[in-house]
Order: structure tokens, then sequence, then C-alpha cells
């Protein structure tokens, strides 16, 4: 069952056009990844996507919902994890949770989240204290207190150190594991091979290639994501 489809999504801004006829479909309980260099258009994609930013063409439908008209209805069904998140220093753990329960008409027990996530320990913590990997897993848990059956990440595991980012990974598993259809923003090759369904490789705005991470190796004629990466848009990772 497809959660997501996009057909013909633009957005511009004063410096030109960020995204430019993007057409997508995601399908529910996958991990579908958006990679590319950072400005191609991801992040734009997904602030689109969640209703946090106005298009200027084409159509979007998340969960039947359109996220202009039905900001309201689709914030109560989705959760999003920003690349710029952050929350005030001193606010804990269990404070943020509880708060953000708040927001949501029928959300899940934030005491429950805090334990499945394993943040029971630092719920006296102070989010300033936190190092960065118990800081991505307050946003995970986060993003989950609404229940949500869709969740966006965007560059969640940028900054964070090999093992924080190995332990990430296991925390967006099992984020499907759980039934929830996660939407990856990375620019990181290795991170979307490893975790992704399938993938949209934009570039410059544009969609240039979409298919399983075999599937786009095959088609770069590489033997990983990130030399398919290099065959399909003519540049480096950043």
């Amino acid at each position: 069952m497809t959660v997501i489809e996009i057909d013909g999504l633009s957005k511009s801004y004063r410096a030109g056009k960020a995204v430019d006829s993007v057409s997508l479909q995601v399908r529910r309980g996958e991990i579908f990844g958006i990679v590319g260099a950072n400005g191609a258009g991801k992040t734009t994609v997904v602030e689109c996507m969640s209703g946090l930013r106005r298009r200027d063409g084409g159509t979007l439908r998340v969960l039947g919902l359109d996220p202009q008209n039905d900001r309201r209805k689709l914030m109560q069904r989705i959760g999003v994890q920003l690349q710029e998140a952050a929350l005030p220093d001193a606010i804990k753990v269990s404070e943020a949770l509880r708060m953000y329960a708040s927001f949501y008409d029928k959300p899940a027990d934030w005491r429950e989240i805090m334990d499945e996530w394993g943040l029971t320990d630092k719920k006296r913590a102070g989010f300033a204290s936190l190092s960065g990997g118990w800081k991505q897993r307050l946003f995970i848990a986060l993003a989950l207190v609404g229940n949500p059956e869709v969740v966006f990440l965007d560059e969640l595991t940028t900054g964070l150190d090999p093992s924080a980012r190995r332990n990430t990974w296991g925390l967006i598993r099992d984020m499907r594991e759980r039934g929830v259809t996660v939407v990856l923003v990375t620019h990181f090759m290795d991170e979307a091979e490893a975790l992704c369904d399938r993938i949209a490789i934009i570039d410059q705005g544009l969609v240039i290639a979409e298919g399983s991470p075999r599937e786009l190796i095959t088609k770069g004629q590489s033997d990983s994501l990130e030399g398919a990466y290099f065959a399909l848009t003519g540049r480096e990772v950043e």
C-alpha cells in the first residue's frame, strides 16, 4: 500500500529552484531513503511532505492527506525529526516526552516510550548534558510519542561518532519492526545502503535514480552505493 504519493513537486527560493518536478511513491512499512549531497533539495522535499513548508507546484498526499490543506490532521499521524532539531538546555528527558505527548489527541504512553527506548535512566537528565547519541535516541522517542504511522528523519546521524551511528541504525530498524514507515534523509551512502529498502537519489532538485540499493549499485556499475552515486551524478559524496 502506498502511503506517500508525490507528483511533480516543485519549490523555489530567491536563490533558485530547490526542487524541480519530483515524483515519488513510498510504500507502507518500508524504510525509504532520500539521498544526495548537501543542498541537493532533500530537506525541502521532506518539509513539504510533512506540511512544514508550502510547495509551489505539483500534488502531494501523505496518508491520503494534503500536507498544506490538511496539516492539522496530518500532524496527528506523523512524526518528524529535522536536521536542526534542538530542545532547551535545561529541559529534562521526561519533561520533553510529557510535553510532546500533550500535542497529540491519542498519544502513546510517554513513560512506556521512554522505557522502550532506554531513556528511563536518563529521565532526570537535562538535554544539554546528553551525549550526541542520547540526544538522537531522545529525538526518535519524541518522533514516536504520537503513535505515528509515518516518521520523517532528516540527517539523523550527522555529527555522531561511528559507534553512536551504528546504535542509531539499530533504533531505525526497530521503528520499522513496530510497523512504522520511515522516510530517511541522508548524505551518508553507507547508511542508506545498510538501512533502506528503496532509495531516491536527488541531485540539484531532481530525482535522477530510484530503486533498491542493489538496483542502484547495478545501474551505476559499481560495488557500493557510494560508487554508484558518483557514477550517476558525477559528484563526490560530501
